[in-house]
């Protein structure tokens, strides 16, 4: 949603004094002023308007002002930094209440947020901006500018006039004791008054499902549906973790799409990794400038980059495997050092084509191919005619995690990564393949035996 946001004007306003807010988010982009919630005092002002805010420090803070002072705020001590996490974010503000810290209450993912920058109490009795007949948006603040929130968002509710229990929206796994998601059911569970609403239920619909017909609109930018979700949390590219520190590719729509900077190797990893398992993802190439023998590199790499090893090719390093489609060749660094060897020689060197990376943990075996057809006559569900992954020594910690670059220093390149959410970029794959695991979305057929890398695929 980074340059994406919705957009309602209520017809007739509800209670201004008691509200609650419901969402899921999972962080793309950080360390910048980005909008989840705004509802307007005044339509023309830039600056009357409560707000939920990732700030550029990566805090969150729940504020209203009218344009001249702040009438209550919250600001969290915590910072939000994870990006491969999804949130769960409940606030409810309830000026009736006697106490001032209880006033206005934040839990995330079920733990109530005591520690706070900044704690401006709302008065009693005090009006909130929420629920009048003034522009509401989610995903940025059209008040104030470009502050879109860079993202992914999931059931977001608003409840209008009272204040439900955070735990209608949210429960403790018995098992595993993590915080997992919970769907009220509408006016039994929950009430959602004159203006609340529930959308963005398990997709990109912004149609009310709390029954109120309180439906939004996409006010610019594409709405796009993705797999990730709050109960399945796909791997994206790490904007975190990159082999060379002194350069900067760009990382777009929730990270999975790769543009180099034309200044080094751009070596990027992704957020989930396993040691174990069969896996299978696909990248798309978009667009080179200027290169005369394009490719696309794409690959696996363990887990640890060696001290001091922040420059140099992609594959030079820690037990890296990618294949160069320039010349269909992998490359990859084992006992040994560095080598190439060729792999069927099948070239993904033209914008469009689609290269397929299956890899095997189970059997320590690589598996490319370009365009639904597999390098080398390679058979990853027969366990045939794989490349063979050299086991990380005890040095390591033996994880493998997806991996790309560019291919040198002074080119430019664009790649998009389908991890299982169906798209590239933006665009919906064309004709899903078929995927026994029921696990992710793809443009080829899975692999029988192979699924997405992400946590459901983790723990199969």
């Amino acid at each position: 949603m980074a340059s994406t946001y919705l957009t309602r004007t209520p017809s007739s306003a509800g209670n201004r004094k008691t509200f609650a807010i419901s969402f899921w988010v999972k962080r793309s982009g950080l360390s910048a002023n980005q909008n989840i919630f705004a509802a307007t005092n005044d339509a023309s002002s830039s600056n009357a308007r409560f707000y939920v805010l990732f700030g550029g420090g990566d805090t969150l803070t729940f504020k209203q002002y009218d344009g001249s002072n702040t009438n209550f705020e919250l600001t969290t001590n915590r910072v939000f930094r994870d990006i491969n996490a999804w949130y769960h974010i409940f606030y409810v503000f309830n000026s009736y209440d006697g106490t001032a810290d209880n006033r206005q209450r934040i839990w995330i993912n079920g733990v109530e947020e005591t520690s706070f920058s900044t704690r401006t109490n709302p008065s009693g009795n005090a009006d909130s901006f929420v629920n009048q007949t003034k522009p509401h948006n989610i995903g940025n603040d059209t008040n104030v500018g470009s502050r879109f929130f860079d993202g992914s968002i999931s059931h977001f509710h608003l409840i209008d006039g009272t204040a439900p229990a955070y735990t209608e929206f949210g429960s403790t796994d018995s098992t595993t004791g993590e915080w997992k998601i919970k769907t009220p059911t509408p006016e039994s569970d929950v009430y959602y008054g004159t203006n609340g609403f529930f959308i963005l239920k398990d997709g990109n619909s912004v149609t009310d499902q709390s029954g109120k017909g309180n439906n939004w609109t996409v006010g610019g930018g594409t709405l796009t549906k993705t797999e990730d979700c709050p109960s399945n949390v796909f791997c994206t590219i790490n904007p975190l973790y990159r082999m060379d520190l002194s350069n900067n590719a760009t990382l777009s729509n929730g990270n999975n799409t790769f543009s180099s900077d034309q200044s080094g190797y751009n070596i990027r990893y992704g957020t989930l990794g396993a040691s174990k398992g069969k896996f299978y993802y696909e990248c798309k190439f978009i667009s080179f400038s200027p290169e005369t023998s394009p490719g696309m590199p794409f690959g696996i790499s363990a887990s640890q980059i060696p001290s001091g090893a922040q420059n140099g090719g992609y594959a030079q390093y820690d037990y890296s495997y990618n294949y160069d489609g320039s010349n269909g060749t992998v490359q990859y660094n084992g006992v040994g050092g560095q080598n190439a060897v060729n792999y069927g020689t099948t070239p993904l060197n033209a914008v469009g084509q689609i290269g397929m990376c299956a890899f095997d943990l189970d059997n320590n075996k690589l598996y490319f191919g370009v365009n639904g057809v597999w390098a080398n006559s390679g058979n990853p569900a027969g366990n045939a005619n794989g490349f063979s992954i050299v086991d990380p020594d005890s040095t390591e910690l033996g994880i493998y995690f997806p991996s790309t670059a560019d291919r040198s220093s002074a080119r430019s390149y664009v790649y998009s990564f389908n991890f299982g959410n169906g798209y590239f970029g933006t665009t919906a794959v064309s004709s899903a393949g078929t995927n026994a695991s029921n696990n992710g979305i793809f443009e080829y057929a899975v692999p029988s035996g192979f699924t997405a890398l992400s946590t459901k695929g983790l723990n199969t």
